[in-house]
């Protein structure tokens, strides 16, 4: 099992390193992307704490 995880995150991290070589202005706008899905679901946890202490 830990062979498994060990060869997946070389794929990943291969898949990663292609995707910024080969189109850095798409890797940018999925970098955006996450970042802004973070932020909202962090912003929903804030509003929800916010409401339930009210």
């Amino acid at each position: 099992m830990a062979q498994a995880r060990k060869i997946a995150t070389y794929i990943l991290i291969v898949f990663v390193l292609y995707t910024i070589i080969n189109s850095p202005a798409r890797a940018a706008e999925l970098v955006q992307v996450g970042f802004e899905g973070i932020s909202d679901a962090a912003k929903g946890i804030g509003d929800f704490m916010t409401e339930l202490v009210k």
